[in-house]
């Protein structure tokens, strides 16, 4: 079922300039909440999903939202990223819990596809998209195991863990070809996400920890291997999302003692600063902005192309 808003709440679409430091409202929403902003790679389209579905809006003009259509799919969630070749999205359904291949409108606004399903049943795991390789060919993915078809959990541990598969059609198929699992074991894992190289996976887990909740920043290599934390602080980082350039990287800070990324708290946008070390030679973040959000700011991964700007999210108090 798709989030609705508290009475009196809405969305704020927003686009921040990396280098200035401001950021610039692009939509206001009272009506349909949205989530989860990707950028398309010719730089025009924001993406965003909302009532369980996908819609588009253009970066510079002043229109309105128009619903992209993903025929037989109707309640997607917010992890959706596109696809490198330009002309398609992956879309996580919570229809049927399962990734799926959509396409973008073309240069006539129209969409000529249909959706291709590239998960299969994997065992009864629930499919979560966050990460699609450079190349297209692979997607890093979160696999929830232990619960029922309703979501209840029917394991004495729901665990998430990292999953990469080749994208290709799953018609028939139990198992999703070239299916491998990175991580393993009960402590949480999200946000798998490709490095622009292809080298790495980054994501937040809570593999060091022994608060319930602290997730923090961490590195793989994309064969697996060896997990490298990157923040260390007392607050509850989230999705590390990288830039095209790869010298960037925007994250999600909760507050200390938040558990998972739960919907209208304050929290604060960071960017982690590969180049600048402390003392004890880890790398430093700095705050970007402070706001009203958590679930649905920044699921994905929102940079422009040029990697000078991003988009977020914001969601005003009901009580504002």
């Amino acid at each position: 079922m798709a989030r609705a808003f508290r009475p009196g709440q809405r969305a704020d679409l927003w686009i921040h300039d990396i280098e200035t430091g401001e950021s610039t409202l692009r939509h206001r929403s009272e009506s349909v909440l949205f989530e989860a902003p990707n950028w398309t790679l010719d730089g025009q389209w924001l993406v965003i999903n909302g009532d369980g579905k996908l819609w588009r809006i253009s970066v510079d003009g002043e229109d309105e939202p128009e619903h992209i259509p993903t025929p037989g799919l109707d309640d997607l969630n917010n992890d959706h990223v596109l696809d490198p070749d330009g002309r398609h999205v992956f879309v996580s359904n919570s229809g049927d819990f399962q990734v799926h291949r959509v396409a973008l409108p073309d240069e006539n606004g129209e969409v000529t596809e249909q959706p291709m399903q590239v998960t299969a049943s994997d065992g009864g795991i629930w499919h979560f998209l966050h990460g699609v390789s450079p190349d297209g060919a692979e997607l890093a993915w979160i696999g929830l195991s232990g619960l029922d078809a309703h979501g209840q959990a029917n394991a004495d541990k729901v665990r998430t863990n990292i999953f990469c598969t080749t994208v290709g059609p799953v018609d028939g198929l139990d198992e999703t070809p070239g299916l491998r699992q990175l991580t393993e074991g009960d402590a949480p894992h999200d946000g798998s996400e490709y490095s622009p190289d292809g080298e790495w996976i980054w994501f937040n887990s809570e593999r060091n920890s022994s608060t319930p909740g602290h997730a923090q920043v961490f590195r793989m290599p994309v064969g697996g291997g060896e997990p490298e934390q990157f923040t260390f602080d007392e607050r509850v980082n989230w999705f590390p999302h990288l830039s095209p350039d790869g010298r960037r990287i925007v994250y999600i800070s909760f507050p200390p003692g938040t558990e998972g990324h739960p919907a209208d708290l304050d929290v604060i946008l960071r960017e982690l600063l590969l180049d600048d070390r402390d003392e004890q030679g880890r790398p430093t973040h700095r705050d970007l902005t402070a706001i009203f959000g958590g679930q649905g700011t920044i699921n994905v991964n929102s940079w422009a192309p040029d990697s000078k700007r991003f988009a977020y999210v914001a969601y005003t108090p009901a009580d504002v």
